[in-house]
């Protein structure tokens, strides 16, 4: 690996430039979002996203794993550059960094770009980004295809998004759409619409899913699914509250249905 100078000066361009990603703005203007962590790096590596800038602090990094994954990436052309301690603690999200973090290229897909896709996850104007990423990882983990975001709301590239999707953000299809032409996208491709409510009258055990492909759709955390949303679902399903609570976290209400429907 070619030596280069370790930047330590807070205003060197490259470190402002990776600081403003914290900002939705400059994300949404650069195209650009981040991703710390080494495992999050190397996954987003693997599944051959385009890294615009790696960072790393050589004094932090404590795993031979790290150390290759720098020397590769630099052998690949991608942009390796070394900083201080002190200046990546300062760009971290995390309290004890690992010392790996990356700029990466934003993917931005359309529901035409969907294929081959029969069991997923659709959520309106979601508000909490963690909910977005634990969502992410969940549906990747019981072998559902992708999720959509529907009618706006919490940023896709969003850092507690990337971290709370532990790197399955970089390997499963996530699409923006209005509710509109998702719903259109949805009876093109006899897609079966199982919407989620306090006010179902079926549960998971009743649902009879064999053969059929269905997309699962939440709604936003304060204020669920509206009227109109609820009349275009072709079921309309709940999960039993036995306790005092009246409600479930969103990523705990679709990891329980999510396995409920995969089985």
């Amino acid at each position: 690996m070619i030596e280069k100078d370790t930047l330590t000066s807070s205003n060197n361009p490259t470190i402002k430039r990776i600081r403003s990603l914290n900002q939705r703005k400059y994300r949404a203007e650069t195209g650009l979002f981040l991703v710390e962590g080494i495992h999050h790096v190397g996954a987003a590596i693997e599944a051959d996203w385009d890294v615009d800038t790696l960072l790393y602090a050589p004094d932090l990094l404590t795993s031979e794993y790290a150390r290759d994954l720098i020397s590769a990436s630099d052998k690949k052309g991608i942009a390796c550059q070394p900083t201080s301690a002190d200046i990546f603690r300062s760009l971290a999200g995390k309290e004890n960094p690992q010392g790996v973090l990356a700029s990466m290229r934003q993917r931005d897909l359309l529901l035409s770009d969907l294929q081959n896709f029969n069991h997923g996850v659709a959520v309106v104007a979601p508000q909490d980004p963690g909910n977005i990423g634990t969502i992410l990882r969940t549906l990747d983990a019981v072998g559902a295809d992708g999720l959509i975001l529907l009618d706006g709301g919490v940023d896709l590239y969003h850092p507690k998004v990337v971290r709370a999707s532990m790197g399955s953000l970089f390997w499963k299809p996530v699409v923006r759409a209005s509710f509109d032409d998702f719903l259109v996208w949805t009876q093109e491709r006899t897609l079966k619409l199982i919407g989620t409510s306090a006010r179902g009258t079926s549960d998971l055990a009743s649902l009879d899913l064999q053969n059929e492909k269905w997309i699962l759709l939440l709604g936003n955390e304060q204020k669920g699914l509206s009227p109109e949303q609820i009349s275009a679902c072709d079921t309309l399903i709940s999960l039993p509250m036995r306790g005092r609570g009246t409600s479930l976290n969103l990523a705990v209400a679709a990891g329980v249905f999510l396995y409920g429907l995969m089985e």
